[in-house]
């Protein structure tokens, strides 16, 4: 069977409303979207590996400050930036993860460094940037993470807080997550993840972006997922791993799976959820529950870019 290498991406459910979102913003948010894709797609077709395209990728959106993680990260309650990242090689099953990190430039950069040797495979707060430095990544000052859209963000949360209209908030104001799955020339795939968290989330909190197996998964057997929304659920339904698990021992299909997934949330409270998937056959699923999510995937037939339509 000729495999057809594909890659496809989040960059956050619960976006911006379609009402509000202004022309300009609509252009940056998918100009981003298709740069990430492009430069994704050309390691694959250059031969790469599947995880050297998600690792691409989630630079790229880390790079571009309409999305929540790396330069136009949420600021914490405490005025600052928190970051969180991960990776997983399907083929090998190997990962690596920061979270709580302050000066990493490219959080992901240091998830892919840390799964060359998984163990330690996860590391956090002053450790991660510790180990990032000395491992040759560029460290930032933390207010390298920091934009004026972001910075009216916080506020609004706090002022909701203070107003007691949390509850009315929207997806876009409270959290965004980016993440890219792929499937390369050898049939190997690969999954990443990269947030900032919620805005105005406490100091020190860690959601499921960095978890292996809530917020990032990938295996040869079934299939790669990158989730996007309410971290605490996806934590407590094992989001990721449960696609692989409900397509490798129920024989579901790559849809299925991460739908059911998704209804999963919902049924436990809900709060905005999203993810992107491939399976072993270059399938592509895109679920999410929220008004839109940005998102997109790119194969030999050329590229696709959405935020809500359909």
């Amino acid at each position: 069977m000729t495999i057809r290498p594909v890659i496809a991406l989040h960059g956050g459910a619960g976006t911006i409303s379609k009402a509000s979102l202004t022309p300009e913003a609509d252009a940056a948010a998918r100009a981003g979207l298709r740069g990430a894709l492009e430069a994704g797609y050309a390691m694959l077709s250059a031969g790469g590996t599947a995880l050297d395209a998600v690792t691409a990728a989630v630079v790229a959106l880390e790079s571009h400050p309409s999305f929540n993680s790396g330069h136009g990260a949420a600021f914490n309650r405490g005025g600052f930036h928190e970051l969180d990242a991960s990776i997983m090689d399907g083929r090998t099953g190997l990962a690596g993860a920061v979270a709580g990190a302050r000066r990493i430039k490219h959080p992901i950069l240091a998830a892919r460094a840390l799964a060359k040797q998984a163990d330690p495979l996860l590391l956090i707060g002053e450790a991660a940037d510790t180990w990032a430095g000395q491992n040759g990544l560029e460290l930032v000052e933390n207010t390298f993470f920091s934009t004026d859209s972001r910075r009216e963000m916080l506020r609004r949360m706090l002022e909701r807080e203070q107003l007691g209209t949390l509850a009315q908030a929207t997806e876009q104001e409270k959290h965004g997550t980016v993440g890219a799955v792929a499937l390369d020339l050898d049939g190997h795939l690969a999954a990443a993840t990269s947030t900032g968290g919620y805005t105005a989330k406490p100091v020190g909190r860690v959601g499921d972006s960095p978890i292996i197996g809530a917020g990032t998964w990938a295996d040869d057997r079934t299939c790669a997922v990158s989730g996007t929304g309410k971290g605490e659920l996806f934590i407590r339904t094992a989001l990721a791993h449960s696609i692989h698990a409900r397509m490798l021992y129920a024989g579901q299909t790559l849809a299925q799976a991460a739908q059911a997934q998704i209804d999963e949330t919902a049924r436990l409270g809900g709060g905005g959820a999203g993810l992107c998937a491939v399976d072993t056959c270059g399938n592509v699923a895109l679920p999410f529950d929220t008004e839109g999510m940005y998102r997109g995937w790119m194969n030999a037939d050329g590229v696709y870019v959405a935020i809500h339509e359909n």
